[in-house]
């Protein structure tokens, strides 16, 4: 038998309390970036264990510092004048023994290429060979790690005593700050807006029914020509975030764009590249979105950085990722549950299929009782750790958020 707890919590629902904080760090914000390099290799790690030796070898990449350049950025123009540096530390398996010969993994090189690879994909305006430096400082896996790792074909052990943190549903601000970022760093706006650049962060307030939107947005500077080209592409973010806002949400919503611009002092946020990184803005793994994207103060989350772990056996990736498809899973299928809680334990080396606990936190409709559903939630949970292998190939294929 797993252990595994299903509890009412007495709790007021997020919709119904009288403040909510949520916060989202887009795509191209420094943060950001630093968990998408690290994901970036260990996805390019996991493909060539695979194709040279048939599984998934042990690594942990989840430790990244990006270090701002220092830009010129000025309406019309502007030049980078020192590079982005993006350093990316962690362990790996560097060598790897076979028939009684040896064969050298090629981390440095899987690690920029799939480091250029992502900033590629991200950025329009940012020059690759001009405007980043890279340096890869992942080491050999410990012998002790690596026991962890393969010490079980059938289920993988937990190479850490950790945990995982999941919620659903989303409420309306969640919703709102998630899919504002989405659209300001969609193709097809950046098709008709080109100006916007992709380091774009959403701060979301609701104070009783009425919700607050703060979006910083960078703009690419040479093809923003003077002040006033600035500020009507600044007021069309500001209508077309407006106009998404209330598909979503029954508050009212007033959206406030790029508010640190100074029009006495010509200041407003302009860059070369699309990243405040260009500026001194540095970033770090783990500093940023949790794995369902959002940042949210007034929600459990966990501290764990998922982003370059392992998805095999570190538990503090899939534990995250799992609580998460467990939440979803209960609130879709158990009718009479408002908000549902999902916090999941491993011990390290413990089969990843048998956590310490795995504890459901309900929050129900006055006419459901704990009793009532209870026993449709521990098969639900059941079925999940059963399949926790799928999570493996999920995270490696990118089917999922991790931040």
């Amino acid at each position: 038998m797993r252990n595994i707890s299903v509890q009412a919590l007495l709790q007021t629902p997020i919709e119904e309390r009288n403040v909510e904080i949520v916060e989202r760090k887009g795509k191209g914000h420094p943060d950001y970036l630093a968990d998408g390099i690290v994901e970036e290799v260990s996805r390019s790690l996991c493909k060539f264990y695979l194709d040279n030796f048939g599984t998934i070898l042990h690594h942990n990449v989840d430790k990244s510092l990006i270090v701002g350049g220092r830009a010129n950025p000025v309406f019309g123009g502007g030049e980078v004048l020192d590079p982005i540096n993006f350093i990316i530390a962690g362990r790996a398996i560097t060598e790897v023994r076979e028939d009684g010969s040896s064969k050298s993994i090629p981390i440095e090189s899987i690690s920029n290429t799939a480091i250029r690879a992502f900033l590629k994909k991200t950025f329009r305006f940012l020059d690759i060979d001009k405007h980043v430096k890279i340096k890869s400082m992942i080491k050999q896996s410990s012998s002790e790690l690596i026991n962890v790792f393969n010490s079980d074909k059938t289920m993988p052990l937990a190479n850490d005593s950790s945990f995982g943190v999941g919620y659903a549903p989303l409420s309306q601000l969640e919703k709102t700050v998630l899919e504002s970022e989405k659209y300001l760093n969609s193709l097809k706006l950046k098709k008709e807006l080109p100006e916007v650049g992709e380091d774009i962060k959403v701060m979301g307030l609701r104070r009783d029914k009425d919700v607050k939107l703060t979006i910083a947005t960078a703009f690419i500077s040479s093809i923003t020509p003077d002040k006033d080209h600035y500020l009507n592409i600044k007021e069309e973010i500001r209508n077309r975030v407006a106009d998404l806002a209330v598909k979503i949400n029954d508050n009212s919503v007033n959206v406030f764009v790029n508010m640190a611009d100074d029009l006495s002092k010509n200041s407003f946020y302009l860059t070369v590249t699309g990243t405040s990184a260009e500026q001194g803005d540095d970033g770090n793994t783990g500093r940023g979105n949790r794995v369902n994207g959002l940042i949210t103060p007034l929600r459990p989350m966990s501290l764990e950085a998922t982003a370059g772990k392992n998805p095999v056996n570190h538990v503090g990736k899939i534990y995250n990722v799992l609580a998460g498809q467990i939440a979803g899973n209960i609130y879709d299928q158990v009718d009479g549950v408002k908000e549902v809680y999902v916090k999941i334990l491993s011990q390290i080396g413990v089969p990843i299929d048998e956590p310490m606990i795995a504890d459901v936190q309900l929050i129900l409709d006055k006419d459901t009782s704990l009793q009532q559903i209870k026993p449709t939630i521990t098969p639900i949970v059941d079925e999940q750790l059963n399949d926790i292998r799928k999570i493996t190939n999920l995270i490696y294929e990118g089917k999922v958020m991790l931040y």
